[in-house]
């Protein structure tokens, strides 16, 4: 089994970039995803989550994209410099709370082709913000700034169920090609469905593999073992067990927001758990 890097020394390099290219207007910056939930692997991307106090121009947007393509490495990961991916937020965007969420720049290797051609995305709603935020608040390292809990406002259980369903369609879609980051996303959206809570991948996949049947807990199993680096995952030719897994995940996912809601509507306010909190 690989061993786990320290997130703090692999995050390093790209953290001096966004704090030193933002400098003060940055009111935060987190770093979040695997480095603080399960441990970097070797295919591990670098989650970073920065705070602002206004909207970047131009100049900025361009500097920061074209710094950042310095230190982030190509996915998929072939050298020893980790695919970064940071999203950058307008504290006023987000507080007090609204749903959709708006982002306002986002660097990501999916996008370097557009960044060396000169396009820069523009700030846009973004309601897998709701699930980041979700993230970041639990589980995140500080590196610059206060906790995230003292800068984001907590996001409520109606709009976390409500970004779940709404991006289930597009990570289906997006499956073929990213096989094991498919099957272990759908299975941690699951479980943060149920609990309200984002676990890493793997914690998600071993909470949720014994409720399974055995052909789709073959399939998680699987993706499971290849993130934590215990076997190699080969997907050609599971197709159809992949996308079966998938379906079946969606039904149950959008069964439990369904019936979260339904019981969060019919709850008298003040009665019952919830799970906002300070």
């Amino acid at each position: 089994m690989e061993s786990i890097p320290d997130p703090a020394a692999e995050a390093a390099p790209a953290a001096r970039v966004i704090t030193d290219v933002l400098a003060d207007g940055l009111i935060g910056l987190y770093l979040y995803g695997s480095a603080t939930t399960g441990g970097l692997r070797h295919d591990s991307d670098l989650d970073f989550l920065a705070v602002v106090g206004s909207s970047l121009d131009h100049a900025l947007r361009k500097t920061l994209a074209g710094k950042l393509m310095q230190v982030s490495g190509r996915w998929p990961r072939s050298g020893p410099a980790r695919p970064v991916e940071l999203t950058v937020v307008v504290r006023d965007d987000l507080v007090p709370w609204r749903f959709p969420p708006r982002s306002d720049f986002v660097y990501g290797e999916w996008l370097r082709d557009d960044f060396e051609r000169g396009h820069l995305p523009a700030p846009t709603e973004d309601p897998d913000l709701t699930i980041l935020t979700t993230m970041v608040r639990d589980s995140s390292l500080t590196l610059s700034g206060p906790p995230a809990a003292r800068v984001l406002d907590p996001v409520p259980a109606g709009d976390l169920f409500r970004a779940i369903t709404a991006g289930l369609p597009e990570l289906i879609a997006g499956a073929a090609g990213d096989e094991r980051n498919a099957v272990l996303t759908v299975a941690r959206t699951w479980v943060t469905a149920e609990s309200g809570t984002v676990l890493s991948k793997a914690e998600a996949a071993q909470v949720l593999l014994p409720r399974l049947p055995a052909e789709h807990a073959a399939v998680l199993r699987l993706a499971r073992a290849g993130y934590l680096g215990e076997a190699a995952d080969e997907w050609a030719g599971r197709e159809a067990d992949v996308a079966a897994f998938l379906q079946y995940c969606e039904t149950r996912i959008t069964a439990v927001c369904v019936h979260v809601e339904q019981d969060r509507l019919s709850t008298p306010a003040g009665e019952g758990p919830g799970r906002d909190r300070p």
